[in-house]
């Protein structure tokens, strides 16, 4: 008998479909089962039928509080009959044990390498399928990568075993070939051709059959220069394809015969971390190896928030600026900030050599630039400062200010630099304790500004409280003065 499956993904923001329920789906509909796919809690469309199995994939653990509500809401739905709800993914891999405590169920791990992983009786491997492109309604997701790329792995692992990675856990065996021919042409099969090639191996350097992947590639249609042909309205249209290698790449394996093979397929970008200000000279070099062979376009992963401080960043967003000058190159930087592994939220401050009011005034510059440093020059230097002086000094900057910067100076920020410019460093520090003390609690913020003696912090605390005439807490503060 048919049964009928629906596939879950809570409601966070990812522009990657879910891999692993695409091939859940394959592996279903292989059976003969109906299947159905929801993006978050759908009453509605949860109700349709009686559901023999509900699956619900998770992503990181700072989505826990989403994660754990969707995964309690279908467990209801199913009369909290354990046997029928399934949970995989990275953060069920990760927290396997808190998810049990917290939701009753007893996640699936791993990889579905191995036949038999949902209690079935049949030999069908999960990993192996061939992911369903039909499984998502194009009104229920946001996959906007879906229609024009293949998503895959061409290896398995890591052979690092970094300490803020979760990689050794969720894939502990390396595998460094994993037939990438044979899986793209399934896809082209019965979905189609692709215009590109989304890999997320997570060291495909470390592949000692990195020569055969590269091959793998180009017979794919994946060499340096390929276009992808498509028909629309009786013409036709033709663009560069794109290989990405989604995970970025290990600069310390980026020797120079394995970089002139990365230049010899249309790689776009070439992603690379850039971790801390240790790895400044490796980094470099890297980089003019990149260039050396023509690869001009790079997404640069810059970790903060994680035994660095705010000027250390400066420096790394720097030298990108600097290398894409001198080398004609297209670096494009994304700052990331470090959240610890098993972490349930977002929260983690690198204390003492960040607080809350740096963290958030990068998250605010990175808003307004949404999430990427541009490579111009002058676009640079204005929003993240001419040096790491002024980069601080913009981080003290109250939300409004920065969000709001122009290409010039306006007259609030001309007022507010003077101000902050006339307080000493010790009163520099006080205003910091004031403002990551009440965060965004603007009503503690008040009442605390109002308790405040020092007439200069007083004056510049204006910028950051909320102008509420009718707030008798700002009345409070303003009866103060």
């Amino acid at each position: 008998m048919n049964k009928n499956i629906l596939l879950v993904v809570p409601d966070y923001k990812t522009k990657f479909p879910p891999l692993g329920l695409m091939k859940i789906s394959a592996y279903h509909k292989e059976l003969g089962d109906n299947v159905k796919f929801i993006k978050g809690i759908s009453k509605d469309a949860a109700y349709d039928k009686f559901w023999d199995r509900i699956y619900v994939s998770t992503l990181f653990t700072y989505h826990w509080k989403i994660t754990t509500k969707t995964i309690k809401y279908y467990k209801w739905l199913v009369n909290d009959d354990s046997s029928r709800i399934f949970v995989g993914g990275i953060l069920a891999s990760l927290m396997k044990k808190e998810l049990w405590e917290d939701t009753g169920i007893v996640p699936v791990t791993g990889v579905l390498s191995e036949p038999g992983v949902f209690g079935d009786d049949n030999n069908l491997i999960v990993e192996n399928m061939i992911p369903d492109y039909n499984l998502f309604d194009e009104t229920e997701h946001n996959y906007t990568l879906i229609d024009d790329s293949y998503f895959g792995y061409s290896t398995r692992g890591c052979v690092r075993k970094c300490k803020f990675c979760g990689v050794p856990t969720l894939e502990p065996e390396f595998i460094d070939y994993w037939g990438i021919k044979d899986y793209v042409n399934g896809i082209r099969a019965l979905y189609g051709e692709k215009a590109h090639l989304v890999l997320f191996d997570n060291n495909i350097l470390a592949s000692k059959k990195f020569k055969e992947i590269i091959k793998d590639i180009k017979e794919l249609g994946f060499e340096k220069g390929s276009k992808f042909s498509h028909e629309k309205n009786g013409q036709t249209f033709h663009k560069l394809r794109h290989v990405d290698f989604n995970q970025g790449i290990d600069a310390r394996l980026m020797v120079e015969w394995k970089v002139k093979l990365l230049s010899e397929i249309s790689l776009h970008p070439l992603r690379i971390a850039f971790d801390h200000i240790k790895q400044k000279k490796t980094y470099i070099s890297k980089i003019r190896l990149a260039a050396k062979y023509g690869i001009q376009h790079l997404s640069n992963y810059i970790l903060y928030n994680w035994q660095d401080t705010p000027q250390e960043l400066w420096q790394r967003l720097k030298i990108n600026i600097v290398l894409n000058k001198e080398l004609g190159l297209k670096i494009y930087s994304f700052p990331m900030k470090f959240i610890p592994l098993y972490a349930k939220d977002r929260s983690h401050i690198d204390e003492p050599r960040w607080n809350w009011q740096f963290i958030r005034g990068v998250q605010r510059i990175l808003n307004v630039l949404k999430g990427t440093v541009m490579t111009a020059e002058d676009f640079f230097y204005r929003a993240f400062g001419q040096n790491e002086e002024e980069f601080i000094t913009i981080l003290h900057m109250p939300e409004g200010i920065i969000m709001n910067r122009g290409k010039e100076p306006q007259s609030d920020e001309k007022e507010w630099i003077q101000k902050f410019n006339d307080l000493t460093a010790n009163e520099k520090q006080k205003l910091l304790v004031i403002l990551c003390g009440n965060r965004t609690d603007k009503k503690k913020l008040l009442e605390a500004a109002a308790k405040i003696k020092d007439l200069k912090i007083k004056k510049i605390l204006e910028f950051y409280l909320p102008a509420v005439s009718e707030s008798k807490y700002y009345s409070l503060f303003k009866n103060s003065n």
